[in-house]
């Protein structure tokens, strides 16, 4: 490209420039020559002979007083918008088969456990009664042992009694028998009942002749000899002394 054609960049931005410069600044002279060729507007003043009275200030009225304002109402509370809920995923088929599967065996534990409870129940109350029985058996057990020992026992007594009255009582015959003199006509050996009532010392208060022997000599012989024993031999044992008050006494010659 020859060098008359080449184009400065710029250059016509700098042209534009200068000629807004010119343009202000030519406006700007004008505007200044006018505003001070203008004539000055007359000035007109007023005489006064005295000062005019003021006017009277006027006083404010006092204002009222503000009228009590109403309490103002409690807003009700905004109340709270649900939250939107979730929807929850569906179970799975599987996730259902498993939780049926879980349901039914905490039912078949639960029933076992049950089942095992009453039957412990059951044993308990079996064993309770077992041992109640076992113990009342033992009671009547007992009881018949100790009404057999206290049979045993008052038979025993009764037979040691009965003992002491038969040696008394043959202590006593054995002392009559010493006194009673046997008369000559004596045919066998018969015997003869007496009932003798003594007093608790031994002495002889009467004698009654219950049986004879079919020997008058030797009823005789034997009620003399009963008086002259008097007093007769009592036994020591002061339980005994009570049962001597009366006596049956039986005698044979050959005795």
């Amino acid at each position: 490209m020859p060098p008359a054609e080449r184009k400065e960049p710029g250059r016509k931005w700098a042209i534009a420039l200068a000629v807004t410069v010119h343009l202000i600044f030519a406006a700007v002279l004008v505007f200044g020559v006018n505003w001070q060729t203008r004539e000055a507007s007359p000035v007109m003043a007023e005489l006064w002979n005295s000062l005019p009275t003021p006017a009277p200030k006027s006083v404010p009225k006092p204002e009222p007083e503000p009228a009590p304002q109403p309490e103002p109402k409690p807003q009700p509370k905004p109340v709270p918008k649900p939250e939107p809920k979730l929807e929850q995923p569906k179970p799975i088929k599987a996730d259902i088969e498993l939780k049926d599967k879980k349901k039914e065996q905490e039912k078949k534990l639960k029933e076992e456990e049950k089942k095992k409870a009453e039957t412990e129940k059951k044993l308990k109350e079996q064993a309770l009664k077992e041992q109640q029985a076992q113990l009342k058996a033992d009671e009547i057990e007992s009881s018949k042992q100790r009404a057999a020992a206290e049979a045993a026992r008052q038979q025993a007594a009764q037979a040691a009694a009965q003992r002491q009255m038969n040696d008394a009582i043959g202590r006593i015959s054995s002392h009559i028998r010493r006194f009673v003199v046997m008369p000559p006509d004596i045919v066998g050996n018969p015997q003869a009942e007496f009932e003798v009532s003594l007093i608790p010392t031994g002495e002889v208060l009467n004698v009654k002749l219950s049986r004879s022997s079919g020997n008058p000599a030797y009823d005789n012989a034997v009620e003399r000899a009963i008086r002259k024993a008097s007093p007769l031999p009592l036994p020591t044992d002061p339980s005994l002394v009570g049962k001597f008050r009366e006596l049956k006494l039986k005698f044979r010659p050959n005795e």
